[in-house]
């Protein structure tokens, strides 16, 4: 139960962190045609994850409970593969398909190099 409630509360921090940095990316970038706030945090979440999971595999100094907390919670709730998908979706739909073909590329090569970017860091700590 109580790990429930680490995955809950990571949720909760997460999403207000997801919700904050892609209205602050859009506030900068002022650019409506392209869904740079989606992009800026799934790739910092690509990076997150990468760096944490690397951190909890190679060092094991996270509990189960706080892998809970940061990887399932914060992170889970932090990226937006769905709103990935969906505005990739919508930018077919209305006919941007180098936009859209752009979006998922760049989510794709950056989300990896994110990852294991991550993972080189922790692994060099």
């Amino acid at each position: 139960m109580f790990r429930l409630l680490m995955v809950g509360a990571g949720g909760f921090f997460g999403a207000i962190s997801r919700y904050a940095l892609s209205g602050f990316t859009y506030r900068i970038v002022k650019n409506p045609w392209f869904p740079y706030g989606t992009l800026t945090v799934n790739i910092l979440g690509c990076i997150f994850i990468g760096f944490l999971a690397g951190l909890a595999e190679s060092r094991q100094i996270f509990s189960p409970d706080t892998r809970a907390f940061w990887l399932i919670g914060f992170i889970g709730s932090f990226t937006t593969f769905s709103t990935f998908s969906y505005e990739t979706m919508g930018l077919a739909q209305d006919g941007q398909i180098n936009s859209a073909l752009l979006n998922l590329g760049l989510h794709l090569v950056l989300g990896l190099l994110g990852v294991w970017l991550g993972s080189v860091a922790a692994k060099l700590i």
